[in-house]
């Protein structure tokens, strides 16, 4: 097996076990964190936080260096503006996860754990990622 299947298959496996010891991919818990004026469950901001702090030190390790731990190119994003598709994506992401109780990652880790919910959610997630691609390739093609 090659080291960047197991790497990421690892990688994989810590970060969708994260999410489902969390409470991160079970909608009721997601939503009752986003219901502040109602039944607020602060327990996930405590998962958040503790994303940030691991993601600030991770990126302020890699900003130093220039390739990978398998001595790869290191490609970070490089792009810094608030632009309107950042806007618009940040608030569809935003109503999407507000309605449904799932973002990408924990609605995949749900999926593990048989939840029918996730099943539609992805489905839905699907449709919209390939409706993007279509627009995108049309923009392009048109510009």
């Amino acid at each position: 097996m090659n080291k960047h299947f197991v790497s990421a298959f690892l990688c994989g496996l810590i970060f969708g076990l994260g999410l489902l010891l969390s409470g991160m991919s079970n909608p009721d818990k997601v939503l009752s964190f986003l219901d502040l004026f109602g039944n607020w469950d602060p327990s996930l901001m405590f998962v958040m936080i503790g994303a940030i702090a691991i993601a600030a030190i991770a990126f302020t390790w890699a900003r130093g260096r220039t390739q990978s731990l398998f001595a790869e190119p290191l490609r970070l994003p490089t792009k810094k503006d608030i632009d309107r598709r950042l806007v618009l994506g940040s608030l569809g992401f935003g109503v999407g996860w507000g309605l449904a109780g799932f973002c990408p990652g924990p609605a995949i880790a749900a999926l593990g754990a048989a939840a029918p919910e996730a099943l539609v959610f992805v489905g839905a997630m699907l449709v919209g990622m390939v409706a993007f691609d279509i627009i995108e390739r049309t923009r392009a093609r048109l510009s």
